[in-house]
């Protein structure tokens, strides 16, 4: 009888204990905090990604026109300088590990060799008022928003993996935050001064169709996104210092509430994909905080099934 009650009791002592170490867990979920120091990046500060390693990365570093490499322990350097008159915005991996990056100023989408650092242009067209944020697909095409602020339009463009570049839809309003869903069969871009979130269905050869409003916001701006491994967009709230996750459906799970309030953009890292960071305008910084469901990005880098 003793035996038994003894076994009884180490059951209980190891569930009561696991549970409170779990309920501990998700009690430090969703709450953010200053992942570099304020003004450790200019208010150009935007990006970000995370390479397969952990490193993460964001544009304008100490000075514009820079990309700045943060490591998972947190040490700051630049990483490259970025050829004389481009300035960075998104950034994003391929499947080789290549970083592109979204440069605005030049209309272009540069290529960056990571163990040379030589940077050369993937993509560019004149047409374009900027490339802004930039999205990729699984068979390594790209989307990319193109946002003319003065004139509160935007458009959609295309390259494909040769670098060869059209426009998808043209008389948007401020297209800004763009990407693409965990399957690669949906297109998301988001509308900044609009307050609106659409969603496309895409194919294999880069056309998009079957434009539907997944969300409006009654107030506030928007800038980047990403998805979670689940198909949920973490949305960044400019303006509000939010981060909205949104359901495939178009449901607003949770607001995570940030330390500054201009939120740029967004990206998942950590030694699971769970750790979010978020490059923040006002504060020259970056800010990151945990979540429950690792990012497609990541799970994608480390060839996870989820």
């Amino acid at each position: 009888m003793k035996i038994k009650l003894t076994v009884y009791l180490i059951a209980f002592f190891i569930a009561y204990y696991s549970l409170n170490a779990q309920n501990a867990d998700t009690a430090s979920l969703f709450i953010s905090s200053a992942f570099t120091p304020v003004n450790s990046f200019t208010n150009g500060v935007e990006g970000p990604g995370v390479d397969k390693d952990g490193n993460l990365y964001a544009v304008n570093y100490h000075h514009q026109g820079t990309i700045g490499k943060i490591t998972p322990s947190g040490v700051a350097s630049v990483f490259i300088e970025l050829p004389k008159g481009s300035i960075g915005n998104g950034i994003r991996f391929d499947s080789k590990g290549n970083m592109f990056v979204a440069d605005y100023t030049n209309h272009n989408i540069l290529k960056i060799d990571m163990n040379s650092k030589e940077v050369s242009v993937f993509a560019h067209d004149n047409r374009m008022a900027q490339p802004n944020d930039i999205a990729i697909t699984k068979w390594n095409t790209f989307f990319a928003s193109n946002p003319d602020w003065p004139k509160g339009t935007g458009s959609i463009w295309y390259a494909n993996k040769k670098g060869e570049i059209k426009i998808l839809e043209a008389n948007m309003g401020t297209t800004n935050g763009i990407e693409v869903s965990p399957d690669n069969k949906k297109l998301y871009v988001n509308e900044s001064a609009q307050r609106k979130v659409w969603v496309y269905d895409i194919s294999k050869k880069g056309t998009i169709s079957n434009k539907r409003l997944l969300i409006e916001f009654p107030d506030f701006g928007m800038d980047g996104m990403r998805c979670d491994a689940n198909g949920n967009l973490y949305i960044a709230r400019f303006g509000k210092g939010t981060i909205a996750i949104i359901s495939p459906e178009g449901m607003l799970i949770r607001e995570v509430s940030l330390i500054g309030k201009r939120p740029t953009n967004v990206a998942f890292g950590g030694p699971d994909g769970k750790t979010v960071y978020v490059t923040m305008q006002d504060m020259g910084n970056i800010e990151s905080f945990r979540t429950d469901t690792p990012g497609q990005e990541w799970v994608n880098q480390h060839h996870i099934s989820h």
